[in-house]
């Protein structure tokens, strides 16, 4: 088992040759939040925001405990400063400020001595992997809990035992963060993504690292959308944000849960519950061309937030994009989710494959050809070169017909890219030309200004 300090130790030189890229930028955010032990409140997630607050100007919110959110109560805060556990000897076999995983997340107060029989009851640990530490949680049933690895529980001899837990359950407050950048439209992208794990760097530092990185290019962009970033506590947050948030939720026009996105694997999108909004098309046609390994699949009611926003009484166009998805990698929920899990390349990936999803939503506009009735003549416009040209001039000669066809009002520059096989960048320089020209204009949608 390696503690935090022989981790970092191990990442530091690749960090130091990475921090000039934006993905070393990422990587040290991970770093920098990966000792803080977070959970579905308390201070470890508020410590949390407050790093993030450094990089975007996010706003707090604090709902007190008991709030009722539709069928759910926002539970009492826990925390927690230090937990161990004392072997018959003296000697202290668990300590807490050396990974906050050997406590079960949400664990009650105990200070107690107890026998080898009585202690295994609350251990819990990973037979198949007998140097990692399981993560637990225990967030809607009083209780406590131990954990360790297998190794070190096949190593307890009979005895008493010390088991500390130096926490609180107490009435608080759940905390989250939000940022909206405005757009030139009301309507807006929702990235939403988990900030309950403690020490787990795939899930979900890569999510939140990415999420704050997106949010700091698109603030300096002039953007059509509205964009609105949500930093949330897993399943109770996001179920808090739509109960009182219930009047903002038809706004949405597109949406996004970032998680898991720091590991080498391909990237897998899970659709919407309604499956062909346009964010599952757009997603689909940038993962296609990304990477033929990377897989689109259609929702199911269980995972990550998706679930809430795709609730039947939101139904929601919110799909979830991730890498290796939950619960198909052996390291996922344990200490082996450490920061040499994650890179510095792989979140920077993650990080261009959301910019390029962003890109085409924001381009992805309907067009109407203003001279309908033939071809109109290009070549007095400077838009058509000699046929015989290079290959990319050829190619955008025919970019510009494929539009000015295909732009009848009912088309968006995502079915032609489809229909016609041609790339979307260059259908959008295309559609950017002939609208320059005044050949075409854009349709006018709901929530434009």
């Amino acid at each position: 088992m390696q503690t935090l300090k022989e981790v970092q130790k191990v990442k530091k030189t690749t960090l130091t040759s990475a921090f000039k890229s934006v993905g070393g930028e990422m990587y040290a955010l991970a770093e920098e939040l990966y000792p803080l032990c977070r959970s579905i409140t308390g201070a470890g997630t508020r410590d949390t925001l407050e790093i993030l607050k450094h990089h975007i100007p996010l706003v707090m919110s604090k709902i007190p405990s008991g709030t009722k959110v539709f069928d759910w109560e926002v539970p009492k805060e826990w925390n927690i400063r230090d937990a161990y556990v004392l072997d018959p000897l003296g000697q202290k076999i668990i300590d807490f400020k050396k990974s906050n995983l050997h406590v079960v997340n949400y664990s009650i107060p105990v200070h107690k001595k107890m026998s080898l029989q009585e202690l295994r009851r609350h251990i819990y640990t990973l037979p198949e992997y007998p140097d990692w530490i399981p993560y637990r949680t225990t967030y809607y049933k009083e209780d406590w809990g131990i954990c360790m690895t297998h190794k070190q529980f096949q190593g307890l001899n009979e005895g008493t035992y010390e088991v500390h837990i130096d926490s609180s359950l107490e009435s608080g407050y759940l905390t989250y963060g939000e940022l909206l950048i405005e757009g030139e439209q009301k309507e807006e992208v929702l990235i939403s993504t988990h900030i309950c794990h403690p020490s787990l760097c795939n899930d979900n530092l890569s999510g939140i690292s990415m999420a704050t990185f997106l949010a700091k290019h698109l603030m300096g962009k002039k953007n059509r959308y509205s964009y609105r970033f949500l930093f949330i506590p897993g399943t109770i947050g996001a179920i808090t944000w739509l109960s009182i948030n219930e009047q903002k939720t038809g706004g949405v026009r597109h949406g996004l849960i970032a998680a898991l996105l720091g590991d080498t694997g391909p990237f897998t999108y899970k659709k919407s519950r309604r499956g062909d909004a346009e964010i599952d098309q757009v997603v689909q046609y940038v993962l296609e061309r990304n990477d033929k390994r990377n897989k689109v699949i259609d929702f199911v009611p269980y995972g990550y937030d998706e679930r809430q926003f795709c609730s039947p009484g939101f139904n929601m166009p919110v799909g979830c994009l991730t890498r290796t998805p939950y619960g198909e990698y052996p390291e996922y929920h344990t200490s082996a989710d450490n920061l040499t899990f994650i890179s510095a390349d792989s979140l920077e990936g993650s990080l261009k494959i959301y910019l390029k999803i962003i890109t085409v939503l924001e381009a992805n506009r309907k067009y109407i050809n203003i001279l309908p009735k033939c071809e109109p003549q290009l070549g007095k416009r400077g838009l058509y070169e000699a046929i015989g040209g290079n290959n990319d001039a050829r190619k955008f000669q025919l970019a510009l017909l494929w539009v000015l066809n295909m732009s009848d009002g009912e088309h968006t520059l995502l079915d032609i890219a489809r229909k016609s096989v041609i790339d979307f960048e260059t259908l959008m320089e295309a559609a950017f030309q002939l609208e320059k020209k005044k050949l075409i204009k854009g349709r006018r949608e709901k929530g434009d200004q």
